[in-house]
């Protein structure tokens, strides 16, 4: 059924970096900095595009502190050094970065700003690489400084890059089209839908920095960083429909639009700054929360009109189009067929309590990469039993892992990228009998789950308007969880798509026909286990209710696994739950059944598993 994957393709659980990091570059870094006349550095996280997840190349708080998280940043003096990171990552950082050559500090409170405020001497200069931050970020630091007597100067070239010796090299690979048999639209339709955003914005052009706003408008896939299939570039579109994509020609875009074509031009990446100082006299857009302050410095350089403003490729991308829709069923039936093998595998052989969150983790990804179509993971996968479990985005690594114990819970969040969709699915099952409290906290979120899954709405409603929905089973409880109930999730590209999201946070953006959000309230007990349910959502049309007034819109479930009624308390299910729960497990058998036909114990299971309640 599974064929066995060179350890070198599934994802590592040995942390890179270290202690060893920081002892190593803060000498190198601090002789730099008296080269260049700097008392102190910033060090953040983020790459030149803003990557959610950033390539080697790019990683230079992992090189200055031996820190691997996906957020946080350091500062660097010479004679004191911080690191700061948030909640998800307190046991995380002490254990990869020396105390005793850095101070823990949180994000985002104090954050950079909150230090040098605090810990900042007067007359002191402070650099930053302008290419790393935004223009909000650095005027929130600026001001800080302003007040401790601090100087803040732009650095360039990074200090850090010029000290890094064995720095990998930047990610180069082939930049592929994306055919519009998958992508339901063409370049062509989608520069003029952009084009009049622009328009209607009393713009000129727009620069687009996000390379997952590069890949969605040039149709391109690449393999540049992992988890997200794009490669790396920028783009800047005019209010006529043309655009002007900066690649690295090693990535042989050019291949794709030759020169010479209608209003598609490919260029060096290494001309996208001059092409910043171009618009004299020009009004562009550019979206602050994305794009950093060398981009708004450059074009003001060149004497434009900076219109801040959303990127405007980013609500036209989350609206799904019928072809993408319909990848994205196909997509999650075939990967619905790979977690239930997983299922089946936790459900007999794991419960032995022989498995550990790793051998979890390998046995999932082994069984999704024998899919067809399958490209890679669209997240690393979280693998929790018991206690780390109830850390919501706990990260697995061999000095953490954890016997998947009887008496316990195991929760499983995972993902797969495939050319016609994306998916993330969580599952909570119980390894061996779960007790009252279990069955209890696990009820209450799916009554949650089908809350939001079932609610029928108007135009207009927003995801912050319905996350209340999930919780209000927990809320009667006296539980809660802290973290949003869904985000966003691209067509074969960001499993972590914006711009709307359902959260406790208010959000402006209404909810579209064709936009996919996940749906994963979850209840954590510290210290003991965790409990998510998550599926893929899509918003369906506005359509009369009878007997009602207005349209309402909707939600069509996309992922295909069973929920497990193992870990049920019937007491709490009303006849809606049980009835939307029974037809959901109806349509899993349905369309996941034939694909593990062939398979009778795995198959035998799941028509076990679907079994109404």
């Amino acid at each position: 059924m599974t064929q066995i994957i060179p350890p070198s393709t599934i994802q590592t659980f040995t942390p890179k970096g270290g202690p060893a990091n920081g002892r190593k570059a803060l000498p190198l870094l601090r002789k730099a900095l008296e080269r260049l006349g700097l008392d102190g550095f910033l060090v953040p996280h983020e790459d030149e595009y803003n990557n959610e997840y950033v390539p080697a190349s790019a990683d230079r708080l992992a090189w200055v502190t031996g820190f691997t998280g996906s957020a946080g940043a350091a500062i660097v003096m010479r004679d004191r050094a911080a690191v700061f990171t948030d909640g998800r990552y307190t046991l995380q950082v002490r254990a990869q970065v020396d105390g005793e050559l850095f101070s823990f500090e949180g994000f985002p409170e104090p954050g950079l700003a909150g230090w040098i405020a605090a810990n900042g001497r007067k007359g002191e200069v402070i650099g930053y690489d302008a290419r790393l931050h935004s223009p909000d970020a650095i005027a929130r630091i600026e001001a800080a400084a302003a007040r401790a007597g601090v100087h803040m100067r732009i650095v360039d070239p990074n200090p850090v890059d010029t000290i890094w010796a064995d720095r990998p090299p930047a990610p180069r690979a082939k930049i592929n089209p994306h055919p519009v048999t998958l992508a339901g639209r063409s370049v062509e339709e989608k520069l003029d839908q952009i084009a009049k955003i622009i328009q209607e914005a009393g713009a000129d052009a727009a620069v687009l920095t996000d390379p997952v706003s590069v890949a969605w408008i040039l149709n391109l896939r690449g393999h540049d960083v992992a988890c997200a299939p794009i490669g790396l570039g920028r783009a800047i579109i005019r209010s006529d429909g043309s655009i002007h994509g900066f690649f690295d020609p090693e990535k042989q875009v050019s291949d794709v639009y030759p020169v010479g074509g209608n209003k598609i031009s490919i260029e060096p990446e290494d001309s996208f700054d001059s092409a910043l100082t171009g618009f004299a006299g020009k009004t562009v857009m550019v979206d602050p929360a994305i794009a950093s302050a060398h981009v708004f410095n450059q074009l003001e350089k060149g004497g434009a009109t900076v219109k801040r403003a959303p990127d405007p490729v980013a609500l036209p991308r989350a609206i799904k189009n019928a072809v993408e829709i319909e990848g994205s069923r196909r997509a999650h039936i075939r990967d619905g067929a790979a977690m239930v093998r997983f299922l089946h595998w936790l459900d007999t052989e794991a419960q032995s309590g022989n498995e550990d969150e790793i051998s979890a983790a390998v046995k999932l990804e082994t069984i999704r990469r024998a899919l067809p179509d399958f490209r890679d993971i669209s997240f690393e996968t979280i693998s929790g039993a018991g206690p780390n479990g109830a850390l919501p985005h706990y990260r697995v690594s061999t000095e953490t892992v954890r016997k998947i114990s009887p008496g316990t819970l195991y929760l499983v969040d995972s993902g797969g990228q495939y050319p016609d969709g994306t998916t993330d699915i969580t599952r909570t099952v119980p390894i061996g009998e779960p007790d009252a409290e279990m069955r209890r906290a696990f009820t209450l979120v799916l009554k949650g789950h089908i809350a939001l899954a079932r609610i029928r709405f108007p135009e207009g409603t927003t995801g912050s308007q319905l996350d209340a929905l999930a919780r209000q089973p927990l809320w009667m409880a006296g539980m809660d969880y802290d973290h949003g109930t869904g985000h966003g999730v691209g067509s074969y590209l960001s499993v972590h798509e914006g711009p709307g999201r359902i959260a406790k946070a208010p959000n402006t953006i209404a909810l579209k026909p064709g936009m996919i959000f996940s749906n994963e309230p979850g209840f954590y007990k510290t210290g003991h286990w965790g409990i998510r349910i998550e599926t893929l959502q899509v918003v369906t049309p506005p359509e009369d209710l009878p007997g009602g007034e207005r349209p309402m819109m909707g939600f069509e479930t996309l992922t295909l696994a069973p929920i497990h009624t193992g870990l049920l308390d019937m007491s709490l299910m009303s006849a809606e739950d049980r009835d939307w729960l029974n037809i959901y497990h109806a349509a899993v058998l349905e369309k996941v059944g034939p694909l593990v036909a062939d398979e009778r114990q795995v198959h035998a299971w799941l028509t076990s598993a679907c079994k109404p309640v």
